[in-house]
């Protein structure tokens, strides 16, 4: 049987947009054996241009949508609380987006390029996973914060993961993920490059534009998109599945740290490295 998958986003821009393109073009391509059950998309029409763009690409694939507008509804709200991170105003409107999506039963549900911190009721309805921009056991943060964490601490290997999404942020158990080192011929110079300067000065001195930085971010992000593809492939085959109780087991149903699909990952990216 062909795999069910919901896709959330805020479709905001090109990585939104990309992501779902790529996933589409692997089922089509049958490279996944999976469908995109409905895409549920936090921005209305006429928000963006970028978000009009990304309806329009979901219109031309005839996937379901559903699109709520967040800050429409929160601008509804007299005096919101902005103060907590899920306030009564945020459950209930979690509420009214599972009500829009009662008539879907997808097997594993997919944040790609949502901006929404996943509240409780929805993390109870469906199985989701989501990006994180470290290996197991690596930072936390954004990727942005788990750079300059790397860089702080001298570390040897970076990595991806998909993990459970809980409403606790980063915090599920990891699904799947790819390592990568940060060390040898194309890093080794740029790490002599920052010998003897502290993060704090480099941030002062270059930010986001210094070598170092870029090169780490440039190799995991061009592992994200194919992390993405690989773990719904590995889903629709039964290689890894999400208990009820939300912990990660294999095909023979042995929980698991994580599904390692390294291999598969340097393979796709290959052609791409730096």
């Amino acid at each position: 049987m062909t795999y069910p998958i919901g896709w959330f986003s805020t479709g905001r821009g090109a990585g939104s947009y990309g992501l779902l393109r790529a996933v589409q073009s692997a089922i089509e391509a049958g490279e996944i054996d999976a469908r995109i059950e409905f895409v549920y998309c936090a921005r209305d029409r006429g928000e963006t241009e970028a978000t009009d763009r990304y309806l329009d690409l979901v219109n031309s694939y005839g996937i379901p949508l559903v699109s709520y507008s967040y800050q429409k509804f929160r601008s509804a709200r007299p005096n919101p609380d902005l103060s907590q991170p899920l306030p009564q105003w945020r459950l209930d409107y979690d509420r009214e987006v599972l009500r829009r999506l009662e008539p879907y039963s997808p097997e594993l549900c997919v944040l790609a390029g949502f901006m929404l911190l996943s509240g409780p009721e929805v993390c109870e309805r469906f199985k989701i996973i989501n990006l994180h921009p470290a290996a197991p056991g690596g930072p936390a943060g954004t990727w942005q914060q788990v750079i300059w964490k790397l860089i702080e601490t001298g570390a040897d290997t970076q990595g991806i993961k998909m993990h459970v999404a809980i409403p606790e942020m980063d915090a599920g158990p990891t699904v799947t993920y790819c390592t990568f080192p940060i060390r040898g011929p194309v890093f080794d110079p740029l790490w002599r490059g920052i010998s003897g300067r502290t993060v704090a000065r480099i941030q002062a001195e270059e930010g986001v534009e210094n070598a170092l930085f870029k090169t780490i971010r440039a190799h995991g992000a061009m592992r994200e998109t194919p992390l993405i593809v690989a773990t719904l492939q590995a889903f629709s085959r039964g290689e890894v599945h999400i208990t009820d109780d939300r912990q990660v087991v294999d095909a023979a149903g042995r929980g698991i740290p994580g599904y390692d699909l390294t291999p598969q990952i340097d393979a796709a990216v290959r052609d791409k490295l730096l």
